[in-house]
């Protein structure tokens, strides 16, 4: 699954699932782009890439604005000469109850985790549509799937938009050989899921049939196959990593 020669970007991709993508497909031969928020975990994880003999690159992206989106596809071009791989990882979680969440938090969650795959891609269009066989790869989630155990609703509806997403520009980039997939991650180990309790953590592993939660890794893995020319004609999947916790 060697990436030898193709540049990619990973949004969200400081820490946690980002950064194993991003790490996976360095690995791979990959020059990876690493934005995030955080700019300076993002130079962090840049840098310690880079320490180990990859090629990789680090800014700022608030991913919910479109000028933030369309400087970060800039800035990856002028450094690393194209773009032949975009990974929409960036996202927050949420586990508000329904009668307690606000507008506030909703359009947060909306436009951190589901608007921002729709710029994002468009934004990277120009230079994808440019390429030999470009891609884009969204993370979804197992909540978007079937609903979720323990997070809140804004999370659900946003993951689920993500995979109708996935579906419509699979369908409309194909005419330019973008592929256009999802993997849908399902509990894993991240700092993400910190702000539950233990024993969330406990009920939500109890449910996983092989009796442990995902690592970073198994996402970035996944992400690196659909990146590579051996995902050639595959378009429109959605990629389940969650340990048997759903059967889509």
């Amino acid at each position: 699954m060697a990436l030898t020669g193709k540049t990619a970007i990973v949004t969200g991709s400081a820490q946690g699932i980002g950064f194993a993508i991003a790490q996976t497909m360095a690995e791979q031969g990959a020059a990876v782009g690493i934005f995030d928020i955080n700019e300076a975990k993002a130079e962090e994880a840049a840098r310690s890439l880079g320490e180990k003999g990859f090629r990789a690159i680090s800014g700022f992206v608030d991913v919910s604005k479109v000028d933030s989106l369309r400087n970060m596809v800039e800035k990856t071009v002028q450094e690393l000469g194209w773009l032949d791989i975009l990974v929409n990882n960036a996202g927050i979680l949420h586990s508000t109850p329904i009668l307690e969440v606000t507008e506030e938090e909703w359009d947060k969650v909306m436009a951190i985790n589901l608007k921002s795959v729709f710029f994002a891609s468009q934004q990277a269009l120009p230079y994808l549509k440019e390429r030999k066989n470009p891609r884009i790869i969204n993370i979804s989630s197992l909540a978007g799937r079937m609903g979720g155990f323990e997070t809140g609703m804004g999370y659900t509806a946003s993951k689920g938009g993500v995979i109708s997403l996935t579906y419509g520009l699979a369908r409309q980039l194909a005419p330019y050989g973008i592929t256009v997939n999802a993997v849908c991650p399902g509990t894993t180990r991240t700092p993400i899921i910190d702000q539950w309790s233990p024993e969330q953590i406990a009920g939500l592993t109890a449910r996983i049939p092989l009796g442990k939660l995902g690592e970073p890794r198994n996402v970035g893995s996944a992400v690196a196959y659909l990146a590579s020319d051996e995902a050639e004609f595959i378009t429109g999947l959605l990629m389940d990593v969650n340990g048997g916790m759903y059967f889509g």
